[in-house]
């Protein structure tokens, strides 16, 4: 007599093309779930909806670039947690860091409108990229002196963030009482990132490129970017190896809260030209599910990121046509990334039927 038994086993490697057909049938799966819940709660043609969200992310010109925009600004913090990420220190601090970032951009718009806009800009990239750096290093430094918990110090940091923008908020009020900033130099446009082969957000887009490449690069074919991976597998080998593992902490964390901070500079100076405390607009956390969905790979974090911002942005032409909740989308959204992370399961793992005799 046998019995039939099932088991999970870890695979060694599964081919390119098998793994991307598990995610999209994966992504087919979740939209036929979506279209029962649609007619659930809207008792409308799921096909409708769909179409709603087709022409609210790309529906004319300026909605395609606004997702554009949007996805930029998404696959640039994903990028730039790889790194720490990779390091297996875990910074869940990119909602303070773009935060910081963004506050440093304003400061020189406001404070700095007398320089040429090319050197503003120049400058304004670069205090953003220091004050996200900063914003990065501390945890890292008492990770690497005082092995404190990295997850729960780098969450804590977003809020220390938030009260420092609503002080600024107060500080910098425009008009008076009306407790918000306003858009910064409306008039002159100085900090602006300018129209590029008339492009509004063609700059944001070359910008992106650079950086993420550049983060590609720099962890596949450097030292450092060796010694980061070092040091996330095994900081005693890493030791042994002769690796200055607090060193290694402090300068991967100074990357990632770098790029998360130019982040901050990319939506300030080149997109809504004002800050709030919902600048970030939870873009940090919404990072993380990018960069391991795509297991830090640069190409799928762009196609993640995209579709993710398709999603959003396709809420605000569903909430206008439809009369509906923008949480309709949302829903959506977290059934498709349910599916897909569901995937993530079947490409890691293959399920095994095994015969048992038994006496």
């Amino acid at each position: 007599m046998s019995n039939l038994s099932i088991r999970l086993k870890k695979r060694d490697h599964i081919p390119t093309i098998k793994a991307l057909a598990l995610r999209l049938a994966a992504i087919i799966f979740a939209l036929i779930i979506c279209s029962f819940v649609i007619i659930s709660i809207t008792h409308m043609n799921p096909v409708q909806i769909y179409g709603g969200v087709i022409n609210g992310a790309i529906g004319t010109s300026r909605r395609a670039w606004v997702t554009i925009r949007d996805m930029l600004v998404l696959f640039l913090v994903a990028a730039g947690l790889v790194p720490a990420f990779k390091m297996k220190f875990w910074n869940i601090g990119a909602e303070g860091q773009i935060l910081m970032g963004g506050l440093a951009s304003a400061a020189l718009m406001i404070y700095g409108s007398s320089l040429p806009n090319w050197l503003l800009l120049f400058f304004s990239i670069a205090a953003s990229c220091i004050a996200g750096m900063v914003w990065a290093v501390i945890p890292a430094f008492f990770k690497a002196k005082y092995n404190t918990n990295e997850t729960l110090f780098t969450l804590m940091m977003n809020y220390v963030a938030m009260q420092i923008i609503t002080f600024c908020i107060v500080f910098w009020e425009n008009p008076p009482g009306s407790n918000t900033v306003g858009v910064i130099n409306s008039v002159t446009e100085k900090g602006w990132f300018p129209a590029i082969f008339g492009l509004k957000y063609g700059l944001n887009l070359i910008l992106v490129v650079i950086v993420a490449v550049s983060i590609t690069l720099y962890l596949k074919y450097t030292k450092h970017g060796y010694e980061l991976t070092v040091v996330g597998e095994s900081q005693d080998t890493a030791r042994y190896a002769g690796i200055a593992v607090k060193k290694v902490i402090i300068r991967t964390m100074s990357l990632s809260g770098a790029v998360c901070g130019f982040a901050g500079n990319l939506i300030v100076s080149g997109a809504s030209h004002t800050i709030s405390t919902s600048l970030a607009g939870g873009r940090g956390f919404t990072a993380i599910i990018v960069a391991w969905m795509a297991e830090f790979n640069t190409w799928a974090m762009a196609a993640f990121a995209t579709l993710l911002v398709f999603m959003e942005n396709g809420a605000i032409q569903i909430a206008s046509q439809f009369s509906l909740n923008e949480n309709v989308s949302e829903i959506l959204t977290g059934i498709i990334i349910f599916f897909l992370i569901g995937s993530e399961f079947f490409i890691n793992y293959e399920v095994v039927l095994e015969k048992k005799e038994v006496l």
